[in-house]
């Protein structure tokens, strides 16, 4: 990196502001590995997030505020911080007692969250956001007391969405419908379902089926546009049969 940022004229340009972009990038590829379960792929996209890593810090270093080694340091110190239970004396005998400690002792570091909520990011996808507020939310115990209860709540927001539809209250049916999403993250939470992998399950479930049928038509000759429904759910159930066996 010493020498990239000396000889080559890109590298040399990047900022912090420059690198925010590709980096998001970089992360979605990460995930899509992930998701493929291909770990040789996984270890080519770690690589490229681990080469961010220390272009920010060589940044971070031209600039006098930090190095790769203060970034190192400052992660050492967190992680024995928020462990208390391997490097103390804090007993934590299991995964729920860790996510509640940590929560807490988050709102005392210095610098750290002034809530409990405050250390959710604004940027991240909607989904993604409610199911880490939700979780956050109830490792400081402000969760149902028995998972079942919330189906009453789905099927409440369910009939309040209904009500809007009903009265044609375009602003007010996109608020109700949010609560429902809401709902639904906090039954798949509850479930241990992780809402973002269980939709993307769906999907890539969607997408080989439809490429099945925009594949079938094509050998016949047909087109979609042409198609009824009822010829399309025809060779939709083919898809759906054809990845069951």
């Amino acid at each position: 990196m010493d020498r990239l940022r000396s000889e080559c004229p890109w590298d040399r340009e990047q900022t912090v502001e420059s690198l925010r972009t590709l980096t998001i990038e970089e992360t979605y590829e990460l995930s899509e590995a992930i998701l493929k379960g291909n770990l040789e792929d996984l270890s080519k996209e770690l690589g490229d997030i681990l080469l961010h890593i220390i272009f920010y810090a060589k940044i971070g270093q031209e600039k006098g505020a930090f190095d790769i080694g203060i970034v190192i340091e400052n992660l050492c110190d967190k992680l024995i911080f928020r462990h208390p239970h391997v490097f103390g004396d804090v007993k934590a005998d299991n995964a729920g007692k860790v996510i509640k400690n940590w929560e807490q002792l988050k709102t005392r570091e210095k610098n750290g969250n002034k809530s409990v909520l405050s250390g959710v990011p604004e940027g991240l996808p909607a989904l993604i956001k409610s199911f880490r507020i939700q979780d956050k939310a109830r490792a400081m115990g402000f969760d149902w007391e028995k998972r079942e209860q919330v189906w009453d709540k789905v099927n409440e927001e369910v009939q309040e969405f209904r009500t809007e539809w009903e009265k044609g209250e375009r602003d007010r049916m996109e608020s109700e419908f949010g609560d429902l999403l809401f709902a639904l993250v906090n039954a798949a939470r509850l479930y241990g379902i992780n809402p973002e992998n269980a939709l993307e399950r769906t999907n890539r479930t969607f997408i080989s089926r439809f490429n099945y049928l925009e594949e079938k038509t094509i050998k016949q000759g047909r087109s979609l546009e042409d198609m009824t429904l009822q010829q399309m759910d025809q060779i939709w159930e083919e898809a759906k049969h054809k990845a069951e066996k």
